[in-house]
């Protein structure tokens, strides 16, 4: 009987009504912090007071640090809704890379097979060594990035 661990290939598909779900929450999540932030904020009107500077620069301060949660709260309500593209996005960059590392594999297999030498102790030509590596570091770059796509 296979036990699962629910981290196992089959259990991470991202189903569209998971994506739709996880990108209304995430919208829904910032824009209620946001309307919190912005509804909590101090309204001063214009001073006229003889203490208005120093009641300026602390209403100043105030407004500085409400704006600062502000902009963190939108940050993590953002962040929550772009979490479930950045996993599907770097998933899809290993393997639009891994696919460009099998360019020079196509590229340099005729020439590989055009400088081979006549028997295997004979001479090696300059070209099919070169061939030989291009062709060896491109073939591994191409399938660790499509091994390491498939264990995200």
């Amino acid at each position: 009987m296979l036990v699962c661990n629910r981290r196992c290939y089959h259990h991470i598909e991202m189903k569209p009504q998971t994506i739709g779900r996880a990108l209304g929450i995430g919208l829904r999540v910032a824009g209620k912090i946001a309307g919190q932030r912005m509804a909590g904020r101090a309204d001063g009107g214009p001073a006229s007071a003889p203490g208005a500077v120093a009641d300026a620069g602390v209403r100043g301060r105030a407004v500085g640090q409400q704006a600062g949660r502000t902009s963190r709260g939108i940050a993590a309500g953002l962040g929550g809704f772009l979490r479930p593209f950045r996993r599907v996005g770097g998933i899809l960059w290993l393997e639009v890379m891994g696919g460009f590392f099998l360019l020079p594999v196509a590229v340099f297999a005729p020439t590989l097979w055009r400088t081979r030498p006549a028997s295997p102790h004979g001479p090696w030509d300059k070209t099919f060594l070169f061939s030989a590596l291009v062709m060896a570091v491109f073939f591994y770059l191409s399938v660790s990035s499509f091994w390491r796509a498939r264990k995200r």
